[in-house]
């Protein structure tokens, strides 16, 4: 089964990291072009919440039902429920490295299946893909959590 895991230092406190990933707008933000993010339902990060929705990749649409499990202040894991690949877990793990920085931890276990759809995601789900995939969600994540901590020093000064 393969594993993908990737780590990354963000400049900003744990509420911050937290606050920005129970965003239901983060799935969004966090999809590289040229892929579309269209949202059937999102239920706001809890446990036992889902999401539904399609990935767009160019006319090829990956429909997604994602459950949520383990929520807690450090991470969550969703779960593929129904999708593309035969199994998708992936795992977010939030660190407090100190009171203005946050580690966070992506680990996905996953599983391709037979025919058609297991080529798409051999394709889309390769190292390399998922490599620049996670360096865009980290490039995304600390502007995002940086313009939040702007925005909430404002408010306190």
């Amino acid at each position: 089964m393969p594993v993908f895991d990737f780590s990354f230092e963000v400049n900003a406190a744990l509420p911050v990291v937290q606050a920005f990933h129970h965003n239901t707008s983060a799935l969004k933000q966090l999809t590289p072009p040229p892929t579309i993010v269209q949202i059937q339902s999102v239920e706001p990060l809890a446990e036992g919440s889902v999401s539904r929705f399609t990935l767009w990749v160019g006319p090829l649409p990956l429909r997604w039902t994602a459950i949520h499990k383990n929520v807690s202040g450090n991470g969550f894991t969703d779960i593929q429920q129904s999708g593309p690949a035969a199994k998708w877990e992936h795992t977010h793990t939030f660190t407090e490295i100190d009171a203005t920085h946050t580690r966070v931890n992506e680990h996905i276990e996953y599983e391709h299946k037979s025919g058609f759809w297991g080529l798409v995601t051999r394709l889309l789900f390769s190292y390399p893909n998922l490599y620049f995939m996670f360096c865009y969600r980290r490039w995304i994540t600390r502007k995002a959590c940086h313009n939040m901590a702007q925005k909430s020093s404002a408010k306190h000064a």
